[in-house]
């Protein structure tokens, strides 16, 4: 996790946002008329937007390059201090694709910008000069927003917005608001330090699986580990719902699990040393070999610890009950255990398929970036093309007797909150390249158990890399224990998944044979989605893919 940024004057802002426009934008409306303007309108879809998207880490559309911006819809919130309005916008690429996303805007006049930090655009409206604002950033429409939800606000509605609140939340008094932490791919407000509002900067012609799940499973499942749904603001359309934001409960927390995971791992490889362990002399664990905490070599246990094993086994049994849970309805159809059949396997075939040709074309357009072992590891990737994408069309559906269910879709440790040695699900949103139908695709519950095994190897080379300048052994020995230590967290995990799953008895797994396959397969397929944003981003980091890809060769 990056360490958060010092906070920037207001003054600072404004110098910096000068460098992008240099001039305001002139415009001769009302603000509360702007949308009707189509002067106004253009400028904004034009000239505006596209160079204010491009600096918002919750665009999802750097890497390509907007043609142009449609504004599907736009809705008047006003409040007794501003008129805001709320932005439904379709960003059209060059590359014959395009995103949707949804962004509250309001105008503010010089005096009034204490209130605010990010600003859109400088303006002169028919009221005098100010700055095109992003509204979450104004407490008034926070609030508002706030009492909407919760229905103490008694003013008009937009008739197609759709405000839910749970019993627990009706009625409860505003009393402050605050941004959880740094700007993701959505963005969430903290209300009373009790809820949390997820606003969905990219929106889907279709609910949020994270709104949809996150209901499910604790309004009608009754699940505890994962953060308690209290209520939601969707737009209804004649054939279609949007979710624009999903509130819950707030937990509070220690962090998430990557942090402790990586914190304990990052101890345990600089006690190599103190405790002269010979990692030679390390066994390893069989891949997909469950086992119990007991049966872990002690020289496991001695090298790092009791804790690491413990927290490891208490992730996997609230996995498994979040999958129980995700399928044991037989009345909600969305949410019902499926058969594999021919329909899916295509599906999946076809997604993969197209997913690694992309991989190939990123690894092609990215050599010139790696180096040493990772450059080595990205030629031998190209020479296995024709083997791996011979592994992804391997799936016969006729020999799988296991349940398809909904799955988180995205699962990592990233995605899981630490509270007193226990563990709460969040993000029920699938994963980022996913569209909205594929996310909601009922699927193999190993799959998010292989995503879980996919981040606790990430976990253990990332206490290696961010560590390395004070490690004494050479590297290549510390991958060796990585490996062997890998091993054994995945047993232990997948053994005490296991036995929560078999516990409950309403969730079929198949038989062992299965059971590797599904994990083999999704661990690859995985690994190869991982790469693609490794080469992106981080070079560096793609040996870890990279190494992952290679064990299950």
């Amino acid at each position: 996790m990056s360490h958060p940024r010092p906070e920037k004057s207001k003054l600072k802002r404004k110098r910096d946002y000068s460098t992008v426009f240099k001039t305001p934008f002139e415009f001769n409306c009302a603000w509360s008329k702007a949308f009707e303007s189509d002067s106004f309108v253009s400028v904004l879809t034009q000239e505006i937007l596209p160079r204010y998207l491009v600096q918002k880490r919750w665009f999802a559309g750097k890497s390509a390059t907007v043609k142009y911006i449609d504004i599907m819809d736009v809705f008047e919130v006003p409040s007794s201090k501003h008129n805001y309005f709320g932005l439904l916008i379709e960003v059209i690429f060059t590359e014959a694709v395009s995103q949707n996303y949804f962004i509250p805007i309001s105008f503010m006049l010089h005096e009034e910008l204490d209130e605010t930090n990010t600003l859109i655009a400088p303006a002169s409206m028919s009221e005098g000069s100010g700055y095109l604002v992003d509204a979450l950033h104004i407490e008034d429409f926070r609030k508002m927003l706030f009492n909407k939800i919760v229905g103490n606000h008694k003013g008009k509605v937009h008739p197609r917005l759709l405000f839910d609140i749970n019993n627990s939340g009706k009625g409860t008094e505003y009393k402050s608001s605050r941004f959880m932490s740094a700007e993701q791919s959505n963005t969430s407000i903290v209300y009373n330090e009790i809820y949390v509002l997820k606003i969905f900067r990219r929106i889907f012609s279709d609910p949020n699986p994270d709104f949809e799940v996150n209901r499910f499973l604790t309004e009608i499942q009754g699940f505890k580990n994962c953060p308690k749904y209290c209520g939601s603001l969707n737009m209804n359309f004649e054939h279609e719902t949007v979710t624009l934001a999903l509130m819950q409960e707030l937990i509070p927390n220690e962090g998430d699990a990557w942090k402790l995971f990586t914190t304990e791992l990052g101890n345990a490889f600089h006690v190599l040393e103190a405790k002269k362990v010979n990692i030679s002399s390390l066994p390893s664990n069989p891949i997909f070999n469950g086992i119990e905490i007991a049966q872990v070599p002690y020289e496991f246990i001695d090298w790092v610890g009791l804790r690491l094993f413990n927290l490891t086994v208490q992730l996997a049994k609230r996995t498994a009950e979040m999958h129980t849970y995700l399928g044991a309805s037989t009345i909600h159809t969305a949410f019902t255990p499926s058969i594999f059949n021919g329909d899916y396997e295509v599906w999946l075939k076809n997604r993969l398929v197209y997913q690694f040709q992309n991989r190939i074309n990123s690894i092609e357009n990215n050599l010139h970036q790696l180096k040493g072992e990772t450059l080595e590891m990205a030629e031998w990737f190209l020479t296995q093309k024709k083997e791996i994408r011979k592994r992804f069309l391997n799936f016969n559906w006729t020999k799988l007797k296991s349940e398809r269910i909904r799955i988180h879709g995205d699962y990592h440790l990233g995605q899981v909150l630490v509270k007193d040695e226990d563990f709460y699900i969040l993000d029920f949103e699938g994963e980022p390249e996913s569209t909205i139908r594929d996310r909601k695709v009922k699927q193999p519950p190993l799959k998010d158990v292989a995503g879980m095994f996919r981040s606790f190897h990430y976990a253990v080379y990332s206490a290696i890399i961010t560590n390395s300048e004070t490690l004494n052994y050479q590297t290549e020995h510390l991958y060796e224990a990585a490996e062997k230590l890998y091993s054994y967290l995945v047993g232990v995990f997948f053994q005490a998944y296991l036995n929560q799953v078999y516990s409950k008895g309403n969730l079929s797994l198949g038989y062992t044979r299965e059971r590797e396959f599904l994990l083999r397969y999704h661990l690859l397929e995985k690994a190869v989605y991982e790469l693609g944003y490794e080469l992106n981003s981080r070079p560096r980091w793609a040996i870890i893919p990279l190494k992952g890809i290679k064990s299950l060769l």
